[in-house]
Protein backbone atom coordinates (compact mmCIF):
# COMPACT_ATOMS: atom_id res chain seq x y z
CA UNK A 1 0.00 0.00 0.00
CA UNK A 2 1.47 3.42 -0.89
CA UNK A 3 2.00 5.96 1.86
CA UNK A 4 -0.53 8.74 2.37
CA UNK A 5 2.10 11.19 1.13
CA UNK A 6 2.40 9.23 -2.12
CA UNK A 7 -1.39 9.01 -2.54
CA UNK A 8 -1.71 12.77 -2.00
CA UNK A 9 1.06 13.41 -4.56
CA UNK A 10 -0.68 11.29 -7.18
CA UNK A 11 -4.05 12.99 -6.70
CA UNK A 12 -2.51 16.46 -6.68
CA UNK A 13 -0.79 15.81 -10.02
CA UNK A 14 -3.86 14.22 -11.60
CA UNK A 15 -6.23 16.97 -10.47
CA UNK A 16 -3.79 19.64 -11.63
CA UNK A 17 -3.95 18.08 -15.11
CA UNK A 18 -7.76 17.92 -14.89
CA UNK A 19 -7.96 21.57 -13.90
CA UNK A 20 -5.62 22.59 -16.72
CA UNK A 21 -7.81 20.79 -19.26
CA UNK A 22 -11.02 22.15 -17.72
CA UNK A 23 -12.66 18.80 -17.00
CA UNK A 24 -15.11 18.21 -14.16
CA UNK A 25 -14.35 14.55 -13.52
CA UNK A 26 -12.11 11.73 -14.69
CA UNK A 27 -13.04 8.09 -15.32
CA UNK A 28 -9.97 5.86 -14.99
CA UNK A 29 -10.43 2.51 -16.76
CA UNK A 30 -8.65 -0.76 -16.07
CA UNK A 31 -9.16 -4.37 -17.05
CA UNK A 32 -7.57 -7.78 -16.67
CA UNK A 33 -5.53 -7.57 -19.88
CA UNK A 34 -1.83 -7.68 -18.92
CA UNK A 35 -0.48 -4.16 -18.59
CA UNK A 36 -3.92 -2.48 -18.72
CA UNK A 37 -4.81 -2.98 -15.05
CA UNK A 38 -2.32 -0.55 -13.54
CA UNK A 39 -4.11 2.81 -13.72
CA UNK A 40 -6.88 1.54 -11.43
CA UNK A 41 -4.33 0.32 -8.90
CA UNK A 42 -2.41 3.61 -9.19
CA UNK A 43 -5.49 5.68 -8.35
CA UNK A 44 -7.27 3.37 -5.89
CA UNK A 45 -5.01 0.61 -4.54
CA UNK A 46 -7.35 -2.06 -5.94
CA UNK A 47 -5.73 -4.96 -7.79
CA UNK A 48 -7.90 -6.29 -10.62
CA UNK A 49 -8.15 -10.08 -10.56
CA UNK A 50 -10.80 -10.53 -13.25
CA UNK A 51 -13.03 -8.45 -15.51
CA UNK A 52 -12.76 -4.66 -15.28
CA UNK A 53 -13.12 -1.70 -12.88
CA UNK A 54 -13.41 2.10 -13.05
CA UNK A 55 -12.24 4.81 -10.67
CA UNK A 56 -14.33 7.98 -10.83
CA UNK A 57 -12.31 11.03 -9.72
CA UNK A 58 -14.28 14.29 -9.47
CA UNK A 59 -12.31 17.52 -9.60
CA UNK A 60 -13.36 18.03 -6.00
CA UNK A 61 -14.76 15.43 -3.65
CA UNK A 62 -14.02 11.80 -2.90
CA UNK A 63 -13.18 9.25 -5.61
CA UNK A 64 -15.37 6.17 -6.17
CA UNK A 65 -14.52 2.63 -7.27
CA UNK A 66 -17.16 1.43 -9.75
CA UNK A 67 -17.43 -2.34 -10.25
CA UNK A 68 -19.67 -4.36 -12.57
CA UNK A 69 -22.10 -6.21 -10.32
CA UNK A 70 -20.82 -9.61 -11.43
CA UNK A 71 -17.38 -8.74 -9.99
CA UNK A 72 -18.62 -8.37 -6.40
CA UNK A 73 -16.81 -11.51 -5.24
CA UNK A 74 -13.63 -10.99 -7.26
CA UNK A 75 -10.65 -9.16 -5.75
CA UNK A 76 -9.86 -7.99 -2.23
CA UNK A 77 -12.26 -5.10 -1.62
CA UNK A 78 -10.63 -4.32 1.77
CA UNK A 79 -7.26 -3.47 0.18
CA UNK A 80 -8.03 -0.20 -1.73
CA UNK A 81 -7.33 3.20 -0.23
CA UNK A 82 -10.43 4.49 -2.07
CA UNK A 83 -13.22 3.80 0.39
CA UNK A 84 -16.45 4.39 -1.56
CA UNK A 85 -17.47 1.45 -3.76
CA UNK A 86 -20.39 0.89 -6.12
CA UNK A 87 -21.54 -2.36 -7.75
CA UNK A 88 -23.55 -1.41 -10.81
CA UNK A 89 -25.57 -3.60 -13.15
CA UNK A 90 -24.14 -1.57 -16.04
CA UNK A 91 -21.31 0.67 -14.77
CA UNK A 92 -21.63 3.07 -17.70
CA UNK A 93 -25.25 3.79 -16.78
CA UNK A 94 -24.29 4.55 -13.18
CA UNK A 95 -21.48 6.84 -14.37
CA UNK A 96 -23.86 8.58 -16.79
CA UNK A 97 -26.43 9.19 -14.07
CA UNK A 98 -23.76 10.52 -11.70
CA UNK A 99 -22.42 12.93 -14.34
CA UNK A 100 -25.89 14.25 -15.10
CA UNK A 101 -26.82 14.53 -11.42
CA UNK A 102 -23.66 16.62 -10.80
CA UNK A 103 -24.26 18.73 -13.95
CA UNK A 104 -20.78 17.98 -15.27
CA UNK A 105 -20.02 19.42 -18.70
CA UNK A 106 -16.69 17.72 -19.54
CA UNK A 107 -15.91 14.19 -18.36
CA UNK A 108 -12.40 12.92 -19.11
CA UNK A 109 -11.66 9.24 -19.72
CA UNK A 110 -8.38 7.41 -19.37
CA UNK A 111 -8.60 4.22 -21.47
CA UNK A 112 -11.52 5.11 -23.74
CA UNK A 113 -9.95 3.65 -26.90
CA UNK A 114 -8.53 0.37 -25.60
CA UNK A 115 -9.95 -0.41 -22.17
CA UNK A 116 -13.49 0.85 -21.59
CA UNK A 117 -16.19 -1.78 -22.08
CA UNK A 118 -18.36 -1.17 -25.16
CA UNK A 119 -21.60 -1.47 -23.17
CA UNK A 120 -20.44 1.33 -20.88
CA UNK A 121 -19.28 3.58 -23.70
CA UNK A 122 -22.73 3.23 -25.31
CA UNK A 123 -24.31 4.56 -22.10
CA UNK A 124 -21.92 7.53 -21.92
CA UNK A 125 -21.75 8.82 -25.48
CA UNK A 126 -24.02 11.53 -26.86
CA UNK A 127 -25.24 12.78 -23.49
CA UNK A 128 -25.50 16.23 -21.93
CA UNK A 129 -21.77 16.13 -21.17
CA UNK A 130 -18.71 15.84 -23.42
CA UNK A 131 -16.42 12.80 -23.21
CA UNK A 132 -12.78 13.92 -23.34
CA UNK A 133 -9.92 11.46 -24.12
CA UNK A 134 -7.37 11.86 -21.32
CA UNK A 135 -4.71 9.16 -21.75
CA UNK A 136 -1.89 11.57 -22.60
CA UNK A 137 -2.60 14.01 -19.76
CA UNK A 138 -3.05 11.24 -17.18
CA UNK A 139 0.19 9.53 -18.16
CA UNK A 140 2.16 12.78 -18.16
CA UNK A 141 0.80 13.51 -14.67
CA UNK A 142 2.31 10.24 -13.41
CA UNK A 143 5.40 10.08 -15.66
CA UNK A 144 7.92 11.41 -13.10
CA UNK A 145 8.27 8.77 -10.41
CA UNK A 146 8.72 9.43 -6.70
CA UNK A 147 11.46 7.85 -4.59
CA UNK A 148 8.81 5.51 -3.19
CA UNK A 149 7.86 4.41 -6.69
CA UNK A 150 11.49 3.93 -7.70
CA UNK A 151 11.87 1.46 -4.84
CA UNK A 152 9.03 -0.53 -6.42
CA UNK A 153 10.84 -0.54 -9.78
CA UNK A 154 14.08 -1.75 -8.21
CA UNK A 155 12.23 -4.57 -6.47
CA UNK A 156 10.65 -5.57 -9.79
CA UNK A 157 14.07 -5.55 -11.45
CA UNK A 158 15.51 -7.78 -8.72
CA UNK A 159 12.68 -10.24 -9.36
CA UNK A 160 13.08 -10.25 -13.14
CA UNK A 161 16.84 -10.80 -12.90
CA UNK A 162 16.23 -13.67 -10.47
CA UNK A 163 13.98 -15.20 -13.12
CA UNK A 164 16.48 -14.54 -15.90
CA UNK A 165 19.22 -16.40 -14.03
CA UNK A 166 16.80 -19.30 -13.46
CA UNK A 167 16.03 -19.30 -17.21
CA UNK A 168 19.75 -19.21 -18.00
CA UNK A 169 20.39 -22.20 -15.73
CA UNK A 170 17.55 -24.11 -17.42
CA UNK A 171 18.69 -23.35 -20.97
CA UNK A 172 19.84 -26.49 -22.75
CA UNK A 173 19.44 -27.48 -26.42
CA UNK A 174 16.92 -30.31 -26.70
CA UNK A 175 14.48 -28.67 -24.28
CA UNK A 176 11.41 -26.85 -25.55
CA UNK A 177 11.06 -23.05 -25.55
CA UNK A 178 8.42 -23.44 -22.82
CA UNK A 179 10.60 -25.71 -20.64
CA UNK A 180 13.43 -23.17 -20.75
CA UNK A 181 11.06 -20.35 -19.77
CA UNK A 182 9.27 -22.27 -16.97
CA UNK A 183 11.80 -21.78 -14.10
CA UNK A 184 11.73 -18.01 -14.67
CA UNK A 185 7.94 -17.92 -14.42
CA UNK A 186 8.13 -19.98 -11.23
CA UNK A 187 10.47 -17.40 -9.66
CA UNK A 188 8.27 -14.53 -10.81
CA UNK A 189 5.14 -16.01 -9.26
CA UNK A 190 6.92 -17.04 -6.06
CA UNK A 191 8.13 -13.47 -5.56
CA UNK A 192 4.78 -11.76 -5.96
CA UNK A 193 4.27 -11.04 -9.66
CA UNK A 194 1.03 -13.03 -9.69
CA UNK A 195 -0.71 -12.82 -13.07
CA UNK A 196 1.00 -9.51 -13.89
CA UNK A 197 3.45 -10.84 -16.45
CA UNK A 198 3.80 -11.17 -20.21
CA UNK A 199 6.66 -13.46 -21.20
CA UNK A 200 7.07 -14.00 -24.94
CA UNK A 201 9.90 -14.88 -27.31
CA UNK A 202 11.50 -14.13 -30.65
CA UNK A 203 13.20 -17.28 -31.92
CA UNK A 204 14.49 -19.03 -35.00
CA UNK A 205 17.00 -21.48 -36.41
CA UNK A 206 20.44 -21.21 -38.04
CA UNK A 207 21.63 -18.50 -35.68
CA UNK A 208 18.78 -16.10 -36.42
CA UNK A 209 15.49 -15.03 -34.81
CA UNK A 210 12.35 -14.51 -36.86
CA UNK A 211 10.99 -10.97 -36.60
CA UNK A 212 7.70 -11.70 -34.82
CA UNK A 213 6.85 -12.32 -31.17
CA UNK A 214 5.18 -15.56 -30.06
CA UNK A 215 4.31 -17.53 -26.96
CA UNK A 216 7.12 -19.94 -25.94
CA UNK A 217 6.03 -23.24 -27.48
CA UNK A 218 6.71 -26.95 -27.16
CA UNK A 219 9.12 -26.72 -30.09
CA UNK A 220 12.46 -28.34 -29.24
CA UNK A 221 15.38 -25.92 -29.35
CA UNK A 222 18.53 -26.71 -31.33
CA UNK A 223 22.02 -25.51 -30.42
CA UNK A 224 22.03 -23.00 -33.32
CA UNK A 225 18.60 -21.61 -32.44
CA UNK A 226 18.65 -17.96 -31.35
CA UNK A 227 16.29 -17.24 -28.43
CA UNK A 228 15.31 -13.70 -27.46
CA UNK A 229 13.02 -14.08 -24.43
CA UNK A 230 11.13 -10.90 -23.62
CA UNK A 231 10.57 -10.90 -19.85
CA UNK A 232 7.93 -8.44 -18.63
CA UNK A 233 6.68 -8.60 -15.03
CA UNK A 234 5.87 -6.54 -11.96
CA UNK A 235 6.76 -7.00 -8.32
CA UNK A 236 4.21 -6.98 -5.51
CA UNK A 237 3.93 -3.17 -5.71
CA UNK A 238 2.76 -3.38 -9.33
CA UNK A 239 5.53 -1.60 -11.27
CA UNK A 240 6.35 -3.12 -14.67
CA UNK A 241 9.91 -3.96 -15.67
CA UNK A 242 11.07 -5.24 -19.05
CA UNK A 243 14.30 -7.16 -19.69
CA UNK A 244 15.79 -9.34 -22.44
CA UNK A 245 19.13 -10.86 -23.45
CA UNK A 246 20.05 -13.20 -26.32
CA UNK A 247 20.58 -16.95 -25.78
CA UNK A 248 22.37 -19.33 -28.15
CA UNK A 249 24.70 -22.29 -27.52
CA UNK A 250 25.87 -22.71 -31.13
CA UNK A 251 26.78 -20.34 -33.95
CA UNK A 252 25.11 -17.07 -34.90
CA UNK A 253 24.56 -16.22 -38.56
CA UNK A 254 26.47 -13.57 -40.48
CA UNK A 255 23.39 -11.29 -40.42
CA UNK A 256 22.99 -11.66 -36.67
CA UNK A 257 26.72 -11.04 -36.23
CA UNK A 258 26.48 -7.79 -38.22
CA UNK A 259 23.55 -6.64 -36.08
CA UNK A 260 25.35 -7.52 -32.87
CA UNK A 261 28.40 -5.45 -33.77
CA UNK A 262 26.42 -2.21 -33.59
CA UNK A 263 23.71 -3.12 -31.08
CA UNK A 264 25.53 -2.29 -27.80
CA UNK A 265 26.81 0.98 -29.27
CA UNK A 266 23.27 2.00 -30.19
CA UNK A 267 21.94 1.14 -26.71
CA UNK A 268 24.71 3.14 -25.04
CA UNK A 269 24.18 6.12 -27.37
CA UNK A 270 20.53 6.15 -26.35
CA UNK A 271 21.28 5.78 -22.63
CA UNK A 272 23.55 8.83 -22.49
CA UNK A 273 20.77 10.92 -24.09
CA UNK A 274 18.23 9.97 -21.40
CA UNK A 275 18.71 13.21 -19.49
CA UNK A 276 16.50 15.91 -18.03
CA UNK A 277 15.28 18.25 -20.78
CA UNK A 278 16.20 16.03 -23.74
CA UNK A 279 13.38 15.46 -26.27
CA UNK A 280 12.39 11.79 -26.41
CA UNK A 281 12.92 11.84 -30.19
CA UNK A 282 16.64 12.46 -29.66
CA UNK A 283 16.94 9.23 -27.64
CA UNK A 284 15.29 7.33 -30.49
CA UNK A 285 17.47 9.07 -33.08
CA UNK A 286 20.71 8.32 -31.21
CA UNK A 287 20.09 4.58 -31.62
CA UNK A 288 18.27 4.66 -34.97
CA UNK A 289 21.08 6.53 -36.71
CA UNK A 290 23.63 3.90 -35.69
CA UNK A 291 21.46 1.07 -36.97
CA UNK A 292 20.66 2.94 -40.18
CA UNK A 293 24.32 3.56 -41.00
CA UNK A 294 24.92 -0.18 -40.62
CA UNK A 295 22.11 -0.90 -43.10
CA UNK A 296 19.41 -2.01 -40.68
CA UNK A 297 15.85 -0.85 -39.99
CA UNK A 298 13.79 -0.78 -36.78
CA UNK A 299 10.68 -2.90 -36.27
CA UNK A 300 8.86 -2.87 -32.94
CA UNK A 301 8.33 0.38 -31.00
CA UNK A 302 11.72 1.69 -29.83
CA UNK A 303 10.65 2.45 -26.28
CA UNK A 304 8.13 4.03 -23.95
CA UNK A 305 7.51 5.34 -20.47
CA UNK A 306 6.54 2.56 -18.09
CA UNK A 307 4.96 2.34 -14.65
CA UNK A 308 1.96 0.56 -13.16
CA UNK A 309 0.68 0.43 -16.73
CA UNK A 310 2.97 -1.40 -19.15
CA UNK A 311 2.75 1.22 -21.92
CA UNK A 312 2.59 4.84 -20.82
CA UNK A 313 3.22 8.17 -22.53
CA UNK A 314 5.58 9.46 -23.70
CA UNK A 315 6.72 7.02 -26.37
CA UNK A 316 10.40 7.01 -27.33
CA UNK A 317 9.97 7.58 -31.05
CA UNK A 318 10.98 9.72 -34.01
CA UNK A 319 8.04 12.11 -33.63
CA UNK A 320 7.96 12.48 -29.83
CA UNK A 321 9.09 16.03 -29.05
CA UNK A 322 8.21 15.81 -25.35
CA UNK A 323 11.16 16.59 -23.11
CA UNK A 324 12.18 13.87 -20.69
CA UNK A 325 12.25 14.71 -16.99
CA UNK A 326 14.53 13.37 -14.27
CA UNK A 327 13.07 10.24 -12.62
CA UNK A 328 10.90 9.26 -15.53
CA UNK A 329 11.31 5.51 -16.11
CA UNK A 330 11.47 4.17 -19.66
CA UNK A 331 11.72 0.78 -21.31
CA UNK A 332 14.03 0.93 -24.33
CA UNK A 333 13.89 -2.05 -26.69
CA UNK A 334 14.84 -1.41 -30.31
CA UNK A 335 14.07 -4.37 -32.58
CA UNK A 336 16.66 -4.38 -35.35
CA UNK A 337 15.48 -6.04 -38.56
CA UNK A 338 17.18 -6.82 -41.86
CA UNK A 339 16.12 -5.06 -45.06
CA UNK A 340 13.62 -7.82 -45.88
CA UNK A 341 12.05 -7.62 -42.41
CA UNK A 342 12.53 -11.36 -41.89
CA UNK A 343 15.10 -11.70 -39.08
CA UNK A 344 15.92 -9.53 -36.09
CA UNK A 345 17.96 -8.90 -32.99
CA UNK A 346 16.31 -7.56 -29.86
CA UNK A 347 16.94 -6.64 -26.27
CA UNK A 348 15.11 -4.77 -23.52
CA UNK A 349 16.43 -2.63 -20.72
CA UNK A 350 14.62 -0.37 -18.27
CA UNK A 351 16.16 3.01 -17.41
CA UNK A 352 15.68 5.87 -14.97
CA UNK A 353 16.06 9.22 -16.69
CA UNK A 354 18.85 11.06 -14.88
CA UNK A 355 19.91 14.67 -14.60
CA UNK A 356 22.75 14.18 -17.09
CA UNK A 357 22.33 10.62 -18.45
CA UNK A 358 20.20 7.53 -18.01
CA UNK A 359 20.65 4.87 -15.33
CA UNK A 360 20.15 1.29 -16.52
CA UNK A 361 18.34 -0.55 -13.72
CA UNK A 362 19.87 -3.90 -14.76
CA UNK A 363 23.57 -4.54 -14.27
CA UNK A 364 23.73 -7.31 -16.87
CA UNK A 365 26.21 -6.99 -19.78
CA UNK A 366 24.85 -7.13 -23.32
CA UNK A 367 26.14 -10.24 -25.10
CA UNK A 368 25.04 -13.65 -26.36
CA UNK A 369 24.50 -16.00 -23.40
CA UNK A 370 25.09 -19.75 -23.64
CA UNK A 371 23.65 -20.96 -20.33
CA UNK A 372 27.08 -22.14 -19.25
CA UNK A 373 27.53 -18.86 -17.34
CA UNK A 374 24.95 -20.03 -14.80
CA UNK A 375 26.87 -23.26 -14.19
CA UNK A 376 30.13 -21.39 -13.67
CA UNK A 377 28.41 -19.10 -11.15
CA UNK A 378 26.91 -22.09 -9.33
Amino acid sequence: MPSQKEIDRRYHNIRSAMEAEKVDALIVCGNQYAGFEGAVRYTSGFEIVHRYVYVLIPLSGDPVLVFPREARWIGDKKAPFVQEKVWAEIPGKWLRDEAEKCHWKRVAVYGMDFIMAVRDYRELQGRSFELVPFDFYFDMARAVKSDEELEGFRDSMDIILDGFHALLAAYEPGKSEAEIMAPAVERFFARGAGPRMMNIVLSGTNGEAEAFFKVPSLRKVGSDDLLLYSLEVTGAAGYWIEFSRALIRGKISARTQAMSEVYPHAMEAARVRMSDGTPASEVHKAAADIFSKAGFSLGHLTGHSIGMTMLEYPAIGANTKIQLKENMVVSFHPQVVDQEGQVCLYTQDTYRVGKNEGECLANVPWRFYTGLEARKTA
